[in-house]
Order: C-alpha cells, then sequence, then structure tokens
C-alpha cells in the first residue's frame, strides 16, 4: 500500500475495531480474567499486545501501537505522556553509569537540558557533535560509547544528518542508534530502512495534529525492542486511552494535512527568501539549503516547520515583529492546524561542538492551514513593525 493508504487502514485490524470503523475507546486500570490460566497467559504474553493491567494497555492503545510499528516498521512501540519523555525513556534503556553518549549539537533544547543536568548526574558522559559529521563520526567513538542519538532536521536550524553513514559506523562498534524522527512525522521518513535502532515521535505534533494531547512514542526494532518495552514498563510509563484514540484519528489526516502545510510553507519560504530583511531561510527543501541533497535522498517530502535569520536586529525589533500578528501565535511547540512564531537572538548559546556561522535573530514559523496569502501579509506587516521598531 502506499503511505497515504497505509495511514487509512494501519491500526484498524478487525480485534480492534469490531463493527465499527474506528477502535473504539476502551478505558482501563484492572483487568479482570475468569480463570487463572487466562491470567497466566496474559501476565507470560507482555509483548504480544494482551490486556493485562492498564498501566500495559487496553486495546485502543495497541491499535496505535501498531499502527506506528505499520507506519515506520519496527518492530514495537512504546507509549509516553509526551515526546520529551519518551526521549529520556529510550535513552535510559540504553545507558546506564560510566557509559559514553554522543549527541547531535542541534538537538532539541529540552533533550539537551536532559543530558547536561540528568544523565550528567546519572554518571553518563556526553559528547555533542556536529549534524553533518556523517561517517567520520567514527573518530568520536569511545570503549564505553553506547548510544548515538540523531535528529534530522535539527531543531531550530535544520541541519540534515546522514543518517546511514551514522548508522552503519554504529552498527559496526555494536552502537545503539536513537533518532528523533518528529520532524518527518511517521510517513516523510523511514527511520529502520535507514539503519536506525530507534524511532522516536513527539506525537503531541503533527500525529494529533490539533494542539490538544500529549503523547510520545519510541519505536523500536526487533534486536532492541525487548529492552524498551521492558524499560518502559518498569519506569511505570503510560498515556491515557483518551490521548491514544485523539492520535489515532489524527493520523487519519495527516498525509493531506502535512501536503498543504508542505505547500503553504514552501510558498512562504520563497517568499522570505526575497526579502531584503533576511539573511538566509533554514528550510531543507530548498534546493540552496546545504543539506538539500540528503533531504532529497532519505525523505518523501516537507511540513510546516523552518527558521530564517535576519541580517541585524535588536532585541526591540525582533519583539516588535513578533509581537501583535494575526495569524501567527507565540507559543512553543508545532505541528497543530495553527501557525506559530517563535524567535532566538543567540543560537550559539545552545551549540558546543560547531560555530554557529550567523550573528543575527533566528525566527521559528510553523505554518499552519490558514490561507497562505493571509500568513504572508500578516509577515509584511510583522516586517514594517521591524523597521519603524529601529527608529
Amino acid at each position: 500500500m502506499k503511505k497515504d493508504t497505509r495511514l487509512i487502514h494501519a491500526g484498524r485490524a478487525k480485534k480492534y475495531t469490531g463493527t465499527a470503523v474506528n477502535p473504539p475507546l476502551v478505558r482501563a486500570s484492572t483487568i479482570v480474567f475468569d480463570t487463572f490460566a487466562e491470567l497466566k497467559h496474559a501476565t507470560l504474553n507482555r509483548g504480544n499486545r494482551v490486556p493485562f493491567y492498564g498501566r500495559r494497555g487496553t486495546d485502543t492503545h495497541f491499535a496505535l501501537q501498531e499502527a506506528m510499528c505499520e507506519l515506520e516498521g519496527g518492530a514495537g512501540c512504546a507509549l509516553y505522556p509526551c515526546g520529551a519523555a519518551a526521549v529520556s525513556g529510550a535513552l535510559l534503556t540504553f545507558l546506564k553509569q560510566g557509559d559514553h553518549l554522543l549527541m547531535v549539537d542541534s538537538v532539541y533544547e529540552p533533550t539537551r537540558a536532559l543530558c547536561d543536568k540528568v544523565l550528567a548526574g546519572y554518571g553518563i558522559e556526553t559528547t555533542y557533535y556536529d549534524p553533518q559529521i556523517g561517517a567520520a563520526i567514527a573518530g568520536l567513538i569511545k570503549p564505553n560509547t553506547k548510544v548515538i542519538f540523531l535528529e534530522s532536521p535539527g531543531s531550530l536550524s535544520f541541519e540534515m544528518q546522514d543518517i546511514p553513514a551514522i548508522s552503519s559506523v554504529a552498527e559496526q562498534h555494536n552502537i545503539v542508534t536513537i533518532l528523533d524522527n518528529t520532524w518527518a512525522s511517521p510517513i516523510l521518513c523511514q527511520p529502520f530502512a535507514l539503519g536506525v535502532d530507534v524511532s522516536i515521535q513527539a506525537a503531541t505534533k503533527y500525529i494529533v495534529g490539533h494542539s490538544d494531547v500529549m503523547l510520545g512514542t519510541a519505536t523500536a526494532n526487533e534486536k532492541h525492542w525487548p529492552a524498551l518495552r521492558e524499560h518502559s514498563y518498569l519506569m511505570g510509563y503510560c498515556t491515557s486511552a483518551d490521548d491514544a484514540y485523539a492520535a489515532l484519528r489524527g493520523l487519519r489526516t495527516l498525509a493531506v494535512r502535512l501536503k498543504q502545510h508542505e505547500q503553504s510553507a514552501l510558498t512562504v519560504a520563497h517568499w522570505l527568501a526575497k526579502r531584503p530583511e533576511v539573511e538566509t531561510v533554514l528550510h531543507p527543501a530548498l534546493p540552496q539549503h546545504p543539506g538539500h541533497d540528503i533531504f532529497k535522498r532519505d525523505f518523501s517530502g516537507s511540513n510546516g516547520l523552518f527558521s530564517f535569520v535576519l541580517k541585524q536586529g535588536s532585541q526591540r525589533q525582533v519583539e516588535a515583529l513578533i509581537e501583535g500578528m494575526t495569524h501567527f501565535k507565540m507559543g512553543f511547540s508545532w505541528g497543530g492546524y495553527e501557525s506559530l512564531i517563535t524567535a532566538t537572538m543567540k543560537l550559539q548559546n545552545l551549540r558546543s561542538a560547531i560555530l554557529w556561522p550567523y550573528s543575527g535573530p533566528l525566527i521559528r514559523l510553523h505554518i499552519g492551514l490558514e490561507d497562505v496569502a493571509d500568513l504572508i501579509d500578516d509577515l509584511e506587516q510583522a516586517f514594517a513593525r521591524f523597521a519603524e521598531a529601529a527608529g
């Protein structure tokens, strides 16, 4: 099946839907059994989507997990209360005191904070690496390196990583590769085909698609699924059946939403590239992007999230630009139907392995499902406020 068709059918086996179109919403803590044999069977089949206790999941959760495995190509999927929990849950599955982690330097800021403030306290050493290092990452591997963490494209700055090259090096050294695949959603990049061991989604974003649910997933290949499944269960990670149901519903419209996000974002990106205030537009689908060739090779499309760098601008000017918008709202996260805008004055403060080449402020946009002409008009007025604030 083509990916758009898979989105419609994934996780909709008759054992979950019965005679309905959608898997029903099943809430439960205690699961009751008629016989000891049934209870024993459930106890021994914790990895086979058999109801046992609410924390393991109900058929609503199982339907979502099955859908994620089918869409990303993994063997098993663990659910978490948010994307950050999926990151921490996956990392702590494969790391212990004395281990070494290679973390991409362009990673999502909360993941960097996790490494610096939590993992360091557990005696886990982190080395940040250039996102464009490719196979040369072999030179950073130590005898105690256990995990290489990737995020492609990178948060805020959108560097593309050579996932197959890094995964190949990791496999040669028996190192686990974990990819934050949220930007691509489950359908724009196939992580396991590129050699990744664990793929993470902040399902809060494009999977749910409506900015009203916190949810994370970590899907693993056959080799690493048993460890991820057991650790996640023992650590108490679980999610609401209502949230799993919302994610299943979001999956059904993911393809059509992404196509509109992509089309509108590219229109805005091309418009921004012609603005005299703009130094560069950071969008991997643009031919001038440094990682465009990797993007074309490994990704089947783009979405609504990208950034641009201003040639210059004071704090006052940037505030004038992002305040007073009609359609773009200031807020964290992305992936919902609405357009968002945030600003970062000094991205170098979030880098330690590479030198950020630009001195101007960075503006990140999420292009929502509004009419693109209205969004461009909103940005036009924002640039007018930006110029006025320079006086």
